[in-house]
């Protein structure tokens, strides 16, 4: 292997990168965290693509767009979250997008974590 490498010039190595689906067991995971002005839900155990793009939230009303804070965690503020189930839609870089409906119910506790039916 050494004398493989050795004809390279100054330790400079080709690699060739493959991306992986990564299969997941289970469902996309969401926990909640923050306060009753501020919601911080981070993602996980997301499958396919794997990184998260966009997320939305929907309680009772429309879906509204939540920002990336950093990584896996998406915030939204407003304080109108409070009892009431929660859905989200979540989109992966490879522009697949999936529907979370009533996945956190109505008497959600922040710092409690919830798990869809589905994954990409």
């Amino acid at each position: 292997m050494f004398v493989t490498i050795t004809k390279y010039k100054a330790g400079i190595v080709p690699v060739q990168y493959k991306r992986i689906p990564c299969a997941k067991q289970g469902g996309v995971k969401f926990l909640i965290n923050g306060n009753p002005n501020f919601l911080l839900v981070l993602v996980f155990n997301v499958g396919g693509a794997g990184d998260v793009i966009d997320m939305k939230i929907k309680g009772s009303g429309n879906w509204v767009q939540m920002a990336r804070s950093w990584g896996m965690n998406w915030q939204v503020g407003g304080s109108g979250w409070i009892n009431q189930s929660l859905s989200f839609q979540v989109t992966t870089s490879d522009g697949e997008s999936l529907a979370f409906e009533g996945v956190a119910p109505p008497n959600w506790q922040f710092g409690q974590s919830f798990e869809g039916e589905d994954n990409f």
